[in-house]
């Protein structure tokens, strides 16, 4: 499940409900379609609420974990990617090759740069100013292809122009990324990475090329397909990935049945989002179930539980407090706080998403 609100693969965070035209991926169903970036079918067809037949779970005891609050995990320009400038509801960014302007509603402050800078966008995208409209993106100097070439954390894959704004990959997330990758080359030792709502990918091919066995789930098949052109892209066929086309919440409760297990889970819910089944995803309604088996499905050395939450009306609080309830008698840390991106321009911090990640001791 995931992105409406990053479709059960995450959103409002950054797609509608409706079906996603070409050249769409988890935009829609990443952050609006419930689950994992699959777009919304028309027609009728009966919901299968994935969480409501799910027996209630007993409460955790124990002491809670120790906390750091407020922890803000910064993206500033890197190789690959640079927030060049903000303001006037937009921000304007390197991908790349190309300069990209796209709506931003809390770019509430003016902009640094002068106008003739914004006027050198390669790319610039029209439309539905609300996270999850849709629009098309209008091409300035030349007409573009629908892909490009990336590289971020030294890993190869395409970024996308879709019909919801997004390009197929979300900076923000790579403070997660590099702590993740450093983590499991410092284990020194086969860790299992779950990625949940993995979108194209990116994060599970870092996780990959550091050396983890990687499980990708996504409720998108088309997701999922481009996931599998981003492997081929960073040459890394040969790394253990399974790329699972599936509701999330199904795919972990059958992992907890099953007596699998993982060192490190990723969970990037929507707000919003539904299955490839027709399976509901409501972030308030799932999310406390939903790290609850999480937590079922660490291993007995593991290593981190990262919950991001994208677009949401919530404060951190909120899931800080969640996932330290969750991980009762654990130990560990809980850091909770804000991903941030780093402006070039003024230096000014653009907020995207709260986060909340239980460590191990």
């Amino acid at each position: 499940m995931k992105e409406k609100q990053r479709g059960n693969t995450r959103q409002k965070r950054r797609r509608p409900a409706g079906k996603a035209p070409a050249g769409e991926t988890r935009a829609t169903a990443r952050r609006q379609s419930g689950n994992a970036n699959q777009p919304a079918r028309s027609g009728p067809r009966s919901p299968e609420p994935a969480a409501a037949s799910l027996p209630e779970r007993p409460q955790r005891t124990g002491e809670r974990p120790a906390e750091t609050v407020p922890v803000i995990l910064e993206t500033a320009a890197t190789e690959g990617y640079s927030l060049i400038d903000s303001g006037h509801g937009a921000k304007l960014e390197q991908y790349g090759p190309y300069r990209i302007i796209r709506p931003e509603s809390q770019a509430l402050w003016p902009r640094a740069l002068e106008k003739e800078t914004w006027q050198s966008a390669d790319a610039i995208f029209t439309g539905d100013t609300d996270e999850d409209g849709m629009g098309r993106w209008r091409f300035p100097a030349a007409p573009l292809g629908e892909t490009w070439p990336m590289r971020l954390l030294d890993v190869d894959f395409n970024g996308r122009f879709t019909s919801f704004r997004h390009v197929g990959v979300f900076p923000e997330q790579i403070a997660h990324w590099r702590w993740m990758r450093e983590t499991v080359a410092a284990e020194r030792r086969p860790m299992k990475v779950l990625n949940l709502f993995g979108y194209t990918g990116v994060a599970s091919l870092i996780a990959a090329a550091a050396g983890a066995e990687v499980t990708h789930v996504d409720a998108s098949k088309k997701a999922i397909g481009w996931a599998r052109e981003n492997q081929t892209l960073a040459g890394l066929e040969n790394r253990p990935i399974r790329w699972i086309c599936d509701d999330a919440m199904k795919f972990i409760a059958r992992e907890e049945r099953r007596g699998k297990r993982y060192d490190i889970i990723l969970t990037d819910p929507p707000k919003f989002g539904r299955g490839p089944n027709g399976e509901v995803w409501q972030l308030f309604d799932h999310l406390p179930d939903m790290l609850d088996i999480c937590r079922s499905i660490l291993s007995d050395r593991p290593a981190a539980l990262v919950l991001t939450a994208y677009s949401i009306r919530a404060s951190f609080y909120s899931i800080h407090e969640l996932m330290r309830e969750t991980m009762r008698g654990a130990g560990g840390r809980v850091e909770s706080g804000e991903l941030i991106l780093r402006e070039q321009s003024a230096g000014r911090a653009l907020s995207t998403s709260l986060f909340s990640r239980w460590v191990a001791p």
